[in-house]
Order: structure tokens, then C-alpha cells, then sequence
């Protein structure tokens, strides 16, 4: 199976099953994410230890196929790693969306992530991609509504 089909199988699932959904109380770091471009919104919820370790990771909101898609994808991902690892993850995520088509995708450190790598063919829909990580750092840092303008 190509990745494109793996790519459009997984968006379908997790847009219509997204894993992680919903309000986590408590928390200790919440945002808001925005992208006017698609009209896509969510709302992160995390809970960090005192080791910065990730616990738990939710959200909830609105947002098109690939916003909800990679946000459940997303969540996923992060339960267990600690704040260090999404720092990475944040980066590696942001330059396998945003590098050329035909640059090699690291499947075994971007796991199912790696799937998202698809959105690099459809450069408008790179944002509705990498929202969700945006507004995860907002929350860890404690800054206002994330947008990707």
C-alpha cells in the first residue's frame, strides 16, 4: 500500500473516530487554537507532571478533515513523552509537513505521524495540519489563542 492511500485511509478514520476527544479536568495547561484560513478551532487540554512528562493529552472542537485528523494523531502521540520530546516532535512534525514532495519521510522517528506527510502535496492544507501543535505549545507556554496566519 502507497502512502497516499495509507495517508487517505488514516485521515478518514480519525476525522470520523478522532481518539483523545473531548475535556480533560484537571489540567494543568490549556489553549485555544484558530486557523481563519479553514475556520478550524480546538481546544488542547494537557497534563504535565512534575517530571514534564505529558499524561494526558485531549481536545475538542471544530475543524475540516485534516484538522481533527491530525490532532487525534497528535494526541496519540504525545501521551508519555515529556516536554523535551514534543519540542522535537513539534519540529520534526512542522519540517516533514512543510518540506518538498519528493524529500524522504523518516517513517521510524515520526511513526504515525508520518501518514500527515501527505498535507506536503496540498500546501493550503498545511496549516489545518500543524494547528493542533501549535496551540499544544501555546498552552505549555502559556501564551494567548494559537493561530496559523
Amino acid at each position: 500500500m502507497d502512502l497516499r492511500s495509507l495517508y487517505q485511509q488514516v485521515i478518514v478514520n480519525h476525522s470520523k473516530s478522532p481518539r483523545n476527544f473531548g475535556t480533560l479536568e484537571p489540567c494543568s495547561h490549556d489553549a485555544d487554537g484558530h486557523n481563519p484560513l479553514c475556520g478550524d478551532r480546538l481546544h488542547v487540554y494537557l497534563q504535565v507532571n512534575d517530571d514534564d512528562r505529558i499524561e494526558d493529552v485531549r481536545f475538542e472542537g471544530d475543524g475540516c478533515a485534516i484538522s481533527v485528523a491530525s490532532a487525534s494523531i497528535m494526541t496519540e502521540t504525545l501521551k508519555g513523552k515529556t516536554l523535551a520530546e514534543f519540542r522535537a516532535l513539534f519540529d520534526d512534525f512542522q519540517h516533514m509537513v512543510t518540506s518538498d514532495v519528493t524529500a524522504p519521510v523518516d517513517e521510524e522517528s515520526m511513526g504515525k505521524l508520518s501518514v500527515l506527510a501527505g498535507v506536503r502535496e496540498f500546501p493550503s492544507r498545511v496549516k489545518c495540519a500543524i494547528l493542533c501543535w501549535h496551540t499544544v505549545k501555546s498552552a505549555l507556554e502559556h501564551e494567548g489563542v494559537a493561530r496559523t496566519e
